[in-house]
C-alpha cells in the first residue's frame, strides 16, 4: 500500500546552515539570600572556599582558621545557551542548579558569574534573582515540596561580552546540512533551489545530507540570499519505516511506514497469585504455653486463553495497531511482541530500543 503524499515543509525546516550553530556555555557561581535554605557549608566546605576567595577580592579580609556557618549561602552552576549571531550587550535566559546540598534556592540572588565556553573564554556575564517554580514548607517532622526547588532561571539574567565569530560559507558557496540524511529530499532540496533560481548548477548535493549552494559574495546580497533560500517548500520523501521502543517505561512509537507481511501471533497472560494468611495460636492462661503466630501460604495460577491472530501480508499501520489492540496486549507486551515480529522476519521496519 502506498503511503500519501507528505506535506512540503521549508528548507529552514529540513536543514541546518553548515557553520551556524548554538554555543553552549557554563559557569560556576555563588547565590545568596537564601532564608536558611543554603548548603551545609560542613559538607561542602567548597562554597566556603568560594565566598572566602569573593570576599576577598570585593576587599574584605576573613582571619584564618575561621569556621563560617553559613545558612543563606548556596554553590550553583549556571548554564546557559547563547544562540549564533550574537552581540555584546544581549543577553539571554541562564539556568541555576543546585552544586551542594542546599534544599531550596527560592528567593536567592545569583552574583556574578562568568559564563566560559569549551575553549575556556568568557562570554558572558550573568547575575540576578532567581525564579524557582516550586514551594516547600516543613514543620514537626513533617514537611512537604511542590516541584523542584534546586533549580531555577533567570530571565534575561546573562549579558554578552564576546562575539562567537560566524562565518556563513567560503568565498562563493555555502553548504546546507539535513536533519536527517535521505538521497532522495536532498535531491528534491536542489531542485527547489535550481528551479527558484533559474540555473541549475547553482546547487548539488555532495551526499545524501550535505548540499553545496552557489552564492552571492558580498555580505548583504548574501543575507537576501539565504532569506529567500530557507523559504522555499520542498515535499521531503517518507522516511524508513521504523519502530521506536522504550523497554524501560513501555513506550512505542511507529510512523506511517510500517506494514507486516503475513504472520501469525499467540498472545496469553499467565498470572501467578501467592497470598499469606497469618494465624494466632494463643494457649491457656494456666497453660504455660507461649503466644506463637503461624503462617499458611495459597498459590493460585491462572492462564488467560491465548489468542490467535493472523495479519494478512502489506497492511498498514492503522490495521496493525488495531491487531494489536484486538489482542489485548498491554505496551509492555507489545515489546516483546514487535521483538519476536522483528526476529520471525515479518515486520518491515527498523526496530530501535531505546
Amino acid at each position: 500500500m502506498l503511503n500519501g503524499p507528505a506535506q512540503a515543509e521549508r528548507i529552514k525546516d529540513l536543514a541546518t546552515l553548515s557553520g551556524v550553530r548554538n554555543n553552549q556555555l557554563v559557569g560556576y557561581g555563588i547565590v545568596v539570600g537564601l532564608d536558611g535554605t543554603g548548603d551545609q557549608t560542613s559538607q561542602a566546605p567548597f562554597t566556603t572556599q568560594s565566598l572566602i576567595n569573593m570576599l576577598g577580592n570585593l576587599g574584605v579580609t576573613i582571619p584564618s582558621g575561621t569556621s563560617l556557618q553559613l545558612k543563606n549561602v548556596a554553590a550553583v552552576m549556571v548554564t546557559m545557551m547563547m544562540p549564533p549571531f550574537s552581540q555584546p550587550g544581549q543577553q539571554f535566559d541562564v539556568t541555576v542548579s543546585s552544586l551542594a546540598n542546599a534544599k531550596s534556592l527560592k528567593g536567592g540572588t545569583l552574583l556574578m558569574t562568568p559564563m566560559k565556553g569549551a575553549d575556556g573564554q568568557i562570554y558572558a556575564v550573568a547575575q540576578g534573582n532567581l525564579i524557582v517554580g516550586g514551594a516547600g514548607g516543613q514543620g514537626a517532622g513533617a514537611s512537604v515540596t511542590v516541584n523542584h526547588l534546586a533549580a531555577g532561571r533567570i530571565p534575561s539574567g546573562a549579558t554578552v561580552e564576546r562575539a562567537v565569530p560566524t562565518q556563513l560559507g567560503d568565498a562563493d558557496t555555502l553548504q546546507y546540512e539535513l536533519r536527517e540524511a535521505d538521497f532522495g529530499t536532498a535531491q528534491r532540496v536542489v531542485e527547489a533551489i535550481s528551479g527558484a533560481l533559474g540555473d541549475y548548477s547553482a546547487a548539488w548535493a555532495l551526499d545524501g545530507r550535505r548540499i553545496q549552494v552557489r552564492a552571492p559574495a558580498t555580505p548583504y546580497e548574501r543575507v537576501a540570499f539565504l532569506g529567500r533560500i530557507e523559504n522555499l517548500e520542498v515535499r521531503p520523501l517518507s522516511g524508513a519505516a521504523r519502530v521506536i521502543v522504550n523497554s524501560r517505561t513501555g513506550s512505542v512509537v511507529m510512523n506511517q511506514s510500517v506494514s507486516l507481511y503475513e504472520c501469525a501471533i499467540a498472545h496469553g497472560n499467565l498470572t501467578v497469585a501467592v497470598t499469606t494468611d497469618q494465624a494466632v495460636s494463643q494457649p491457656n492462661a494456666l497453660a504455660g504455653g507461649q503466644t506463637v503466630v503461624t503462617q499458611g501460604s495459597q498459590v493460585d495460577i491462572k492462564q488467560d486463553r491465548a489468542s490467535l491472530m493472523r495479519f494478512a501480508p502489506g497492511v498498514n499501520l492503522s490495521e496493525v495497531v488495531k491487531a494489536l489492540n484486538a489482542v489485548g496486549a498491554t505496551p509492555l507486551d507489545l515489546v516483546n511482541i514487535l521483538q519476536a515480529m522483528k526476529s520471525a522476519g515479518a515486520l518491515r521496519a527498523e526496530l530501535e530500543v531505546i
